[in-house]
């Protein structure tokens, strides 16, 4: 009978230990990266770009496509005014890259526009390309993947 309670006591204990660490966590705000007004820009744009490289072949969805291509243009414009924290040495290059990356969106709006679905697919692939790049050069690299 002492084992029983004894034991139940210890399974009560171990899941509940989860649980308050968990909660240690977040008052002491974890592992979470400060939040910027460029990263913001950025989550809009990544969760939009996402969503339309799914999408983009499809010339039924042109519709949508177009207003992902707007919160994506929107974003991309807000974030070349801005400076990147980690590197901002090089706002200017950053500047001259976002610039460059609005034209090609530009490029995509036009072809999505015009119905041409496959050179609006080829566009897309560039800008995630684009993508990769900027955020190799420009982009502190997440603590957490080693």
């Amino acid at each position: 009978m002492k084992i029983r309670i004894l034991l139940l006591t210890l399974i009560c204990a171990m899941a509940t230990v989860p649980g308050v660490r968990a909660a240690e966590g977040k008052a002491k705000g974890g592992d979470k990266e400060e939040e910027t007004e460029l990263g913001n820009q950025m989550d809009k744009m990544g969760g939009a770009f996402r969503k339309l490289k799914r999408q983009v072949a499809d010339a039924a969805k042109n519709e949508d496509s177009l207003k992902l291509v707007a919160t994506i243009k929107a974003a991309s414009v807000e974030s070349a005014k801005l400076t990147p924290a980690w590197k901002p040495e090089q706002k200017d290059k950053y500047q001259a890259k976002m610039k460059e990356f609005n034209g090609s969106v530009a490029k995509l709006e036009a072809a999505l526009k015009a119905g041409k679905n496959d050179e609006a697919a080829k566009i897309c692939e560039e800008l995630g390309a684009a993508q990769k790049e900027g955020h190799k050069e420009f982009k502190k690299p997440d603590s957490k993947k080693k």
